[in-house]
């Protein structure tokens, strides 16, 4: 079965539960030709390896803490912060404690 996306002007309820939404923990919220907003639910200790992406991104911690790593650099978002992202830019993040993201991907 398909992933059901929501479609233009549709209202995302970040606070609404799976279960309501209809997906597992962390799940593609939009998508469409250019852009895709994913929320990523980590438990504490748990992260995503390093990985690229062709696009920008820009990731924002709703609740928790987490830290986004490249080669160079380093940042560790709390919530209500954001930071970005460069297109292949070599990256990986890693939850401090349980956390959820915001993830905006612009597709190329």
């Amino acid at each position: 079965m398909a992933l059901k996306h929501a479609q233009p002007l549709d209202v995302i309820d970040l606070h609404a539960t799976d279960e309501e939404r209809g997906t597992s923990s962390s799940s593609s919220l939009l998508k469409t030709e250019h852009l895709q907003l994913m929320q990523l639910v980590l438990p504490a200790g748990h992260g995503l390896p390093e990985h690229r992406l062709p696009g920008e991104i820009m990731i924002q911690c709703l609740a928790g803490e987490a830290s986004v790593t490249t080669p160079n650099a380093s940042c560790r978002l709390v919530a209500g912060q954001l930071t970005t992202l460069p297109g292949n830019e070599l990256h990986s993040v890693h939850a401090h404690c349980d956390a959820t993201l915001l993830v905006t991907l612009l597709r190329v």
